[in-house]
């Protein structure tokens, strides 16, 4: 680690600064792109591949100009988990300053918080808090999955939102959070709390995510909904969700910006509806990708969809490619993709 990121990074017991209430802001409507962490070609003499902020920057800037209204950098997409403390902050620092340099001020961005360790989870938040990311989006404490009830879930977050120098959401991601899932009634509780601007559903329970967009205990401008399927933009916006933070947008994201911009606007004419109904099916067919290959799919539809990257996959032990003749076995659905893509 280099001396100037040394005194960059906060100590181990930081003085944190809090927001204020009057210093919140809460993250905009959109759709926002998990990006995946790059990592440079695999070499012989290192323990593992080395992350590539070139290209890291080259596509989030890419994403910028093509609609994306925010990133989620390091959160399960990105591998945080795999990185080492120094490796974070320098992604998140470098994507930052690549951004300005583009012209894209203030570009929103999400930092991932996959720890389930108040005193971690703090530091990560100081951490990114410094690097440049406006939120936290901090990932349900699911060690002991089952073991954990509701209302330990809900001290646990204000706990960490009391004390986070930036605003946070709330992340439920039940598939690597022993099933974990955070209740309609637990959304309403912690969205009372200033410190928390809103929550990513990863997970296919369609009646939460209206639910807690609907609720009207709930300040809607203040605590906002995010899916994290692309397959339910439509839908669940059109019954007050604020967006998706998808990885299909990874490749696409001029499509799926068109998706959404068409899902919030009111009224939605006929034609328009017919449009978002042609774009919606496209895309949830395309998510079927997605949900079979994942972080390794992403990262290989990146590389051939708008040549960024590598073939390699992630680390340890996500590091590999697709089977041969995989992604030709998606020609049709990827075509259709490309078709839209190239049309906006």
């Amino acid at each position: 680690m280099s001396e100037t990121l040394k005194k960059k990074l906060p100590s181990s017991d930081p003085k944190m600064t809090k927001p204020t209430r009057d210093t919140i802001i809460s993250p905009p409507t959109g759709v926002f792109v998990p990006v995946p962490t790059f990592f440079q070609p695999a070499s012989n003499n290192t323990l593992q591949a080395k992350i590539d902020v070139e290209t890291q920057v080259k596509h989030s800037v890419y994403l910028a100009r093509n609609g994306i209204r925010g990133l989620v950098l390091l959160g399960s997409t990105g591998e945080a988990i795999h990185l080492s403390r120094e490796e974070r902050f320098e992604l998140i620092s470098s994507v930052r300053k690549g951004l300005n340099d583009a012209g894209f001020l203030d570009y929103p961005i999400m930092a991932g918080v996959l720890i389930n360790s108040v005193d971690e989870a703090l530091e990560w938040l100081q951490d990114f808090s410094r690097a440049g990311a406006q939120w936290g989006l901090v990932l349900a404490p699911g060690y002991f999955g089952l073991a954990v009830n509701q209302e330990n879930i809900k001290d646990w977050y204000t706990v960490v939102a009391d004390n986070s120098p930036m605003p946070i959401l709330i992340y439920n991601y039940p598939g690597v959070t022993n099933q974990i899932i955070v209740t309609p009634e637990t959304y309403t509780h912690l969205a009372q709390h200033p410190n928390i601007v809103g929550c990513k559903m990863s997970h296919g329970n369609v009646s939460y995510h209206v639910q807690v967009s609907l609720d009207p205990e709930i300040d809607h401008d203040k605590f906002r909904v995010y899916s994290g399927f692309g397959q339910q933009l439509g839908p669940i916006v059109f019954f007050g969700a604020a967006g998706v933070i998808d990885g299909l947008a990874a490749m696409y994201p001029r499509t799926l910006s068109r998706l959404m911009d068409m899902a919030e606007k009111r009224p939605i004419e006929p034609k328009t509806l017919k449009e978002i109904q042609a774009i919606q099916f496209a895309v949830s067919r395309a998510e079927e990708f997605i949900g079979k290959w994942g972080i390794v799919g992403i990262k290989e539809g990146v590389y051939r969809v708008l040549g960024m990257g590598t073939l390699e996959g992630g680390r340890l032990p996500l590091r590999g490619k697709l089977p041969e003749g995989e992604w030709d076995k998606w020609e049709a659905i990827t075509s259709r993709m490309k078709a839209l893509e190239d049309a906006q």
